[in-house]
């Protein structure tokens, strides 16, 4: 081989591996500025997403909801995904299989959830399903019904794909044998009454949904039903004004059927904080023939995307993700004693 075309080869294989060279540096290049826009679009979804939600397992909620949307989900998406991950984590005594159980020893959940078209789900008395708020969405969007209950529940989960679980929780169960040594009923304020959570979301779109879950008071009787799964009661959805949901004793909430209420004094030009503080005067004075030995709290969010919160007592805290912050936030309250 002649020396020029040994130095044609050589410049040759040299340009390619230039190019390639060139070419990869390139690729590279371009696929962090792809990177780049990508957790730019993202953080500009979570600047615009909202979710709102009871207590402090709300901040790990209002993550997964605003995940949930970074990824294309709308309000429904949100309000169900949120809640789902506080419903699969054992560890919580008032949510999912690992809440505290009945008087009898069996753990039963209820859930709703509501979208921002008027649609709702419910599921009550449901036992041995994981996730009780899918099982409410599917009520919402696969049958002609609103609520079903019990063992109808469970098929209908079961015909949906769904599989029983029999967990119980150790920690659960050994509170349940403690409990039985005296078997009386005296929930405790702010602990016992943690026994829902309660969430609102709005997306991109400003649309809202809400979603709530609980496995009820600890040590009820069996069969009690709280406000948790009631359309009205601990979730309302009204797409044109805002939402509200409720946690606390749910007896209370059940007999002035609060979120309703919340959404219809924004209706009337109330803001969300001032629809929650009159919601919560009246509870107390609806049920001002019980003891002093119960909580409420409140949220609330209008279409504008302002929030309100309030508590009957001190010790009720909510989960605010907004603007792209996540913050656990001490609600303000109207009894001071």
């Amino acid at each position: 081989m002649s020396h020029s075309n040994s130095r044609r080869q050589f410049l040759t294989k040299s340009g390619l591996a230039a190019a390639a060279l060139s070419l990869g540096i390139f690729s590279r290049a371009s696929e962090n500025r792809t990177n780049v826009r990508e957790k730019k679009k993202e953080l500009e979804v979570y600047k615009k997403g909202l979710a709102l939600s009871t207590w402090n397992a709300g901040i790990i909620a209002n993550n997964a909801a605003l995940a949930t949307m970074s990824t294309g989900g709308n309000a429904t998406d949100m309000a169900e995904e949120g809640v789902k991950v506080i419903e699969a984590d054992y560890s919580n005594l008032s949510v999912g299989l690992g809440g505290l159980p009945d008087r009898e020893g069996h753990t039963t959940l209820d859930a709703c959830i509501m979208n921002s078209i008027g649609q709702a789900g419910s599921v009550c008395f449901l036992e041995k399903i994981k996730h009780p708020v899918t099982v409410a969405r599917m009520v919402m969007e696969r049958t002609p019904h609103v609520m079903m209950v019990g063992e109808g529940a469970q098929q209908f989960a079961l015909s949906q794909g769904m599989t029983l679980e029999d967990y119980e929780s150790p920690e659960a169960v050994k509170a349940y044998k403690e409990w039985l040594v005296k078997s009386e009923y005296k929930p405790i304020i702010n602990i016992e009454n943690h026994d829902t959570i309660g969430m609102l979301t709005m997306d991109t779109n400003g649309d809202i949904a809400g979603s709530c879950t609980t496995s009820g008071l600890a040590f009820k009787m069996r069969g009690r039903v709280g406000d948790s799964p009631i359309i009205g009661a601990g979730l309302y959805i009204d797409n044109e004004i805002g939402g509200a949901t409720g946690t606390g004793l749910g007896e209370t909430v059940l007999r002035s059927c609060t979120a309703f209420l919340i959404v219809e004094l924004m209706r009337q030009g109330a803001s969300p904080q001032e629809a929650c503080e009159e919601a919560i005067k009246r509870v107390e004075k609806i049920n001002r023939f019980m003891k002093d030995d119960y909580q409420v709290g409140f949220l609330a969010v209008n279409k504008q995307g302002e929030v309100g919160a309030f508590g009957l007592r001190p010790g009720f805290n909510y989960a605010l993700h907004k603007n792209g912050a996540n913050q656990l936030i001490d609600a303000k309250y109207h009894l001071k004693k």
